[in-house]
C-alpha cells in the first residue's frame, strides 16, 4: 500500500492448503500492481535478469520485452 514493495516471490510449501492465501496475494499483487512470481524457477530466472541489468549486462541492444522478442521472428 506504501508503495515499497516491487516484487513479490510467493512458493507454496508442501502438505500445506495454501489455495486461499495464494488466492489473497495473487489479488493484492494485481490491485497494487506489484510484480510476482510462484515458481522457484521463476525466481531465480528474475534475479539473474535483475543481476544482470544492474551489472551493465542487459544484452545487445539492451534488455527488450518477450513482445518485442516476438516481433522479431521472420
Amino acid at each position: 500500500m506504501n508503495k515499497e514493495v516491487c516484487l513479490v516471490i510467493n512458493t507454496p510449501k508442501a502438505k500445506r492448503n495454501y489455495a486461499e492465501d495464494r488466492k489473497t496475494i495473487r489479488k493484492m499483487c494485481l490491485k497494487y500492481k506489484v510484480s510476482y512470481i510462484t515458481t522457484l524457477a521463476g525466481a531465480v530466472a528474475a534475479v539473474k535478469g535483475i543481476e544482470s541489468v544492474k551489472n551493465g549486462m542487459g544484452g545487445e541492444g539492451g534488455v527488450r520485452s518477450l513482445q518485442e522478442y516476438h516481433s522479431l521472428i521472420k
